[in-house]
């Protein structure tokens, strides 16, 4: 295409000058934050670091992954204003004991869409929902995280 600059390769990109990103957190929006706070420190083990109220509702909450360095943000939606189910967003959270997790949500009732599977490309995930219909996998990737992922033919 015209005009259209070509990105340098991965071999001849310099990584020096890279201004060293970190992903910090996911903002997810809600028609209610104190369900969506419920759903993730109770059901997924979240750490709460913060939380903001106005006229006695929560409207903001921040939330630290159990392991690792990750947060999750959980906003009130702007009044008026209405989330499609799923928003175009699906979170992705890794756990090494899989299914001992997904067995212990389901057992406090969490429901699934979809239970801890191998899927074709070497992740075995779970599908499941937040209380507002972001789709959620839980997966284990484990050394294969980082690598390409092969589809078998």
């Amino acid at each position: 295409m015209p005009g259209k600059k070509k990105l340098p390769s991965k071999k001849t990109r310099k990584t020096k000058s890279s201004p060293g990103l970190d992903f910090n957190h996911a903002m997810v929006y809600s028609k209610d934050v104190a369900a969506s706070l419920q759903f993730y420190r109770d059901s997924l083990g979240f750490k709460l670091v913060e939380q903001m109220e106005h006229h006695n509702s929560i409207v903001y909450a921040r939330l630290r992954a159990p392991q690792g360095t990750g947060t999750l943000a959980l906003h009130m939606i702007e009044p008026g204003k209405t989330i499609a189910a799923g928003g175009g967003v699906r979170l992705y959270f890794e756990i090494k004991d899989l299914d001992n997790f997904c067995t212990r949500l389901q057992d406090s009732g969490v429901k699934f869409s979809k239970l801890p599977q191998l899927m074709p490309w070497g992740w075995k995930h779970a599908y499941l929902d937040d209380p507002d219909g972001n789709e959620i996998s839980l997966y284990w990737a484990g050394a294969k995280r980082f690598r390409t992922s092969k589809m078998p033919r």
